[in-house]
């Protein structure tokens, strides 16, 4: 179930790339596999069908899977990451999603540097203003970039949003549109560091609408593996 899942959400994603008006239709999208409440074999299963990245949401889950997994993959952070778990972030993931504040990317840099590591992430921006989200604001961007950006061991590589749960999963678009935008934007601003090139946006219920206005990064789960096992 879970390879022809994972196939289905594939085919999926270029259908959604044949839909795109604004978007250059070829650029590529990285699936990545959330695996949050999933157990170690429903992981290699979908590995085993063909991903190559995985998503986690919280640290602690992330590290019993990281030796039990057996299998090479690149490591997402896309949960909310408290300051006091940064030391474990940067020794398990590749790419951490979720730095929505500067504060927390100082300590990142902090750690970071304790291990000789350039640690890759993207600025989670709150675009719709949710309280129940985190996030800097869109405003808050150009300032957050120009400090990150001279830090040496964090390298920024994009930007990650989340939209609101709508009923109606169309009402996603307006904000997706507007966050390429952003990525157009500052991608083509002359950063020292930084080098921008993802888009993260876009879960089970609204990937096919990221990927249609822009996201190269889509997070999805129970697309994948069916519902959490809690």
């Amino acid at each position: 179930m879970i390879k022809d899942n994972y196939q289905q959400v594939l085919a999926s994603i270029e259908a959604a790339k044949s839909r795109r008006r604004e978007v250059p239709k070829e650029a590529p999208v990285k699936l990545i596999a959330v695996t949050k409440n999933h157990d170690v074999a429903a992981m290699r299963e979908a590995i085993d069908a063909g991903a190559t990245e995985v998503g986690e949401n919280r640290i602690q889950e992330a590290a019993n899977k990281f030796d039990a997994l057996e299998r090479e993959v690149t490591w997402h952070l896309i949960g909310h990451l408290q300051t006091n778990k940064v030391k474990q972030a940067v020794k398990y993931f590749q790419l951490i999603h979720s730095v929505d504040s500067l504060h927390l990317a100082r300590a990142l840099e902090k750690e970071a540097a304790k291990i000789g590591k350039v640690q890759d992430i993207l600025l989670q921006v709150n675009l719709a203003r949710e309280d129940s989200k985190s996030g800097l604001y869109k405003e808050e961007l150009e300032e957050a970039f120009r400090e990150v950006d001279g830090f040496e061991h964090l390298r920024i590589r994009g930007l990650m949003c989340m939209a609101p749960n709508y009923d109606e999963v169309e009402n996603c678009r307006p904000l997706f549109r507007e966050m390429y935008g952003i990525y157009c934007q500052v991608k083509e601003m002359p950063w020292q560091r930084a080098k921008v090139e993802y888009l993260s946006m876009g879960m089970s219920h609204d990937y096919e609408i990221a990927v249609e206005e822009g996201a190269n990064i889509v997070r999805v789960g129970t697309a994948i593996f069916g519902p959490r096992q809690y």
